[in-house]
């Protein structure tokens, strides 16, 4: 039950906070990180005795070559749940990158793991030295896939492949374009990991590496 609270928590606080500037990667926008390991935060729920095939509209949301892995982290933590994982890994998927575009590393604090963290930190402190705005917008996401899961000690680990459309625009201080477009939108394909301590009280998981997919 207390799962549930925090998902929704979560869920509340995404949509006050992000319901305006989301976006995707492209050729023309600062690029993302790429950390290393530990940690990230979506809160999950309820239980489940087999990985089923959860559907959404793009079609499946765990890779075949997923499902051992996942068996793994429902066998370490019952109240895991496939479909509430993958809807908060979409959650923070947009959350991170809101964050990202706008240099609010605050947000990021909660949100990635320290190593990810301190690669967004630099990315955004390089972005600011140029004197360069994003104006990006998260157009929707396509596709959220479970690529990979395993548990490590008492460390779960879960990549998920984000398909994503993605508007951006860099500006300068003088509000100048320097390059993208809003109207014209480019697909992202990123694989991100988040992990959980599988023995902690916090039901949250992190952010602990991105890559391209």
């Amino acid at each position: 039950m207390i799962y549930i609270v925090l998902f929704a928590m979560v869920a509340g606080f995404l949509a006050l906070r992000l319901y305006a500037v989301l976006g995707k990667r492209t050729g023309h926008e600062q690029p993302l990180p790429k950390p290393a390991d530990e940690r990230m935060v979506p809160p999950l729920p309820r239980t489940i005795d087999v990985v089923p095939e959860v559907r959404e509209t793009g079609g499946r949301t765990i890779e075949s070559g997923a499902e051992t892995g996942l068996r793994a982290v429902i066998a370490a933590d019952p109240s895991f749940d496939v479909a509430q994982f993958v809807d908060g890994a979409k959650a923070a998927y947009r959350m991170i990158l809101e964050a990202f575009w706008k240099g609010d590393v605050e947000t990021l604090t909660w949100l990635v793991e320290e190593d990810v963290r301190e690669g967004f930190s630099e990315a955004i402190a390089e972005r600011e030295a140029q004197g360069h705005v994003l104006e990006n917008r998260l157009i929707v996401i396509e596709r959220a896939l479970i690529a990979e899961a395993s548990v490590e000690g008492k460390v779960a680990r879960i990549t998920v492949r984000f398909d994503a459309d993605i508007a951006s625009v860099t500006r300068d201080q003088e509000g100048n374009l320097v390059a993208g477009s809003m109207t014209d939108a480019v697909e992202a394909h990123d694989a991100w990991t988040f992990a959980r301590h599988l023995k902690s009280d916090d039901p949250n998981w992190k952010l602990v590496e991105t890559d391209e997919a």
